[in-house]
Formats: C-alpha cells, structure tokens, sequence
C-alpha cells in the first residue's frame, strides 16, 4: 500500500507510522508513505491525481502488478475492494470506476458517469452544469497495470494535460476506445473535501439509521488506539446523543456533539451539534455549537462560539484560523 502525501504532511505521517494498528508492519508489501520527488530543480509538487501516480510509476512497477486500485483519501465509506475487483475481471475492462447515486440537484458538483444499460460508461462529464446523468465518481478506481502505466506516460507528455484522472487521463481512454465500467456502489459515502462535510459527515454519525455501522462486529474499523483511560462524566453533567471517545473529562454539557480522545469539558459549559478534535480544552461558561474544534486547541472561560451570519454556517477553531 502506497499513501501518497503532499500538503502539511506531518500529522498523516504521525498517525501512520509504520502501519501496525493495520498490519501492515511487514517485511513484503505493507505500507510506504510517498511525497513529491525532489528533482534537481528543486521539489516538484504533484500537479494533479495522475501526476501523483505517475512520479510513482517505479514504486508499483517493483511488484509487477496485474491490477493497481487507486483511492482518494477525502472520503468516508466502507468497501469491499475484492468485490469490485471480481466485478473489474468478469466485465473484462481496462478501467473499473465505482459509482454512487447523488441527488439530481447535486450531480453538477461531482464527475458524472453516463453509461449504457450494461453500466460500460460511454461519456464522463467533470461537473456537468446540466448532467444526464447522476451516477458520480466516487474516486475508486481498478486500472489494468498496462493499461495504467501506459496513459500515465502519455498524459505527462502532453504539455496542455492537468494530469488530472477525471478532466485528462479518463477521457483520453474513452476516446481511443477503452472499455471503462462503472462499478455500482450502495451504501454510505461522504466526500469530506470541505469543512462543512466534515461536520456533517461527524453528524451522520450520531443518527439512529446510518448505513455507516462503526459497531458493526463483523466488520470492525481499525484505527490507532490512544491507550487513554475510560472517559469520566461528572455527577452534573449532561451528554445526550453523544459520541464520547476515551480519556474525555465531561463536566459540563454535551449536546448532539461528536468529542475525540482526551477532550476536555468544564463546568458550565455547553457543546452543541460540534465535532471536538483530540486534546482540546474547554473551560468554563464557554459554549459552543455547530463548529469544529481542532486538536489541542484551548478555549478560554466564557468564550462564545457559534456561527455569526448563517445559522447553516460551521466554524473551525484552529490553530492559525
């Protein structure tokens, strides 16, 4: 597993370490962290998501591949890949594209599938002012290894290309006659690309019917565990509808909020419809509703935190915001 990086990279490089919470602390295979290449010219940032895959081209070709599934790391679902892999073998293609149904009024807000009625996608259109369509791209792709290296080539020849899968590499493959299908995905997706999605995606969490099951046994989630001691919730204190994680001290009230490990809460205080990174403090008569506050951040007594102009609105509390 290859998790390419770029931007501020150094709190993704802390949580994966070396892979053991996934086990993927292995001699073969496990996972590698892969930045831009520095060229002789200095650092040459990824231009777009082909040209992230393209500068790794030598990393995939040392496991001499059949298959490469490439993910984007902004969205929140649970998938069985090897479903889509079968899917990708029996239909025969190139290029298998996993597809979820969005509300016709958002379609032009994704890149959009048109297929025919055995789901071979015929045209993709990127953010379509007028779809045909409401199958988008969920950003999963199977590309046969062959087929992959040698559009990636092609793509970073061409001078006028964004090296973008979607607006260049996609729609070259359609043109020259490739079989692309789209792979039909049911159940829960959320592109948390933006910090309004974020929050809603953390609201999700707390609704009676989800599709996305974090208690499922069958199939748990895996991430790194803090160690932290069980949560406390003082005698006055309030939680309802509430994800609390380990290690929290709650002792004001918690409202319809999502807090992460080691958050803390004092008295008097209210979080309301808010998403609580780890380490925060909140002291005291402060309230808080409909924001995300970041990791470790410190709210200091009486403070008044909610949205000014648009009660839809969310705010982010962090550092340097």
């Amino acid at each position: 597993m290859g998790i390419l990086t770029q931007y501020q990279p150094l709190e993704l490089h802390n949580y994966i370490g070396i892979g053991n919470a996934w086990d993927l602390d292995r001699v073969n295979g496990g996972v590698t962290v892969l930045p831009p290449y520095a060229e002789s010219s200095g650092v040459k940032w990824y231009t777009g998501t082909a040209s992230a895959i393209y500068q790794n081209l030598n990393y995939l070709s040392q496991y001499e591949p059949e298959y490469v599934l490439i993910l984007s790391g902004d969205h929140i679902y649970k998938m069985d890949y090897s479903k889509m892999l079968d899917y990708h073998i029996e239909k025969e293609a190139d290029v298998s594209i996993s597809v979820i149904e969005v509300p016709w009024d958002e379609a032009s807000r994704f890149g959009i599938m048109n297929t025919n009625e055995e789901m071979e996608v015929v045209e993709f259109e990127e953010k379509p002012q007028f779809p045909r369509s409401n199958l988008a791209s969920m950003g999963i792709y199977i590309f046969n290894w062959a087929i992959l290296k040698e559009y990636l080539e092609m793509d970073a020849r061409n001078p006028e290309s964004s090296n973008d899968f979607g607006k260049d590499v996609l729609p070259l493959l359609l043109d020259e006659g490739k079989k692309l299908m789209a792979y039909p995905f049911e159940g829960y997706w959320k592109d948390v690309g933006t910090v309004k999605s974020l929050w809603e995606a953390n609201m999700d969490l707390l609704r009676d019917e989800t599709s996305l099951n974090l208690n499922d046994r069958n199939w748990r989630i895996y991430s790194v565990n803090p160690n932290e001691p069980p949560q406390y919730i003082a005698e006055q204190a309030k939680v309802e509808e509430s994800l609390i994680n380990e290690g929290c001290v709650i002792e004001g009230d918690v409202k319809h909020s999502v807090l992460f490990q080691g958050v803390t809460v004092e008295e008097g205080s209210m979080v309301i419809d808010s998403v609580v990174m780890p380490g925060a403090k909140i002291g005291k008569n402060v309230v808080i509703e409909r924001a995300i506050v970041g990791s470790e951040m410190v709210i200091e007594d009486g403070t008044i935190i909610r949205p000014e102009k648009n009660v839809d609105d969310v705010v982010l509390i962090a550092e340097g915001k």
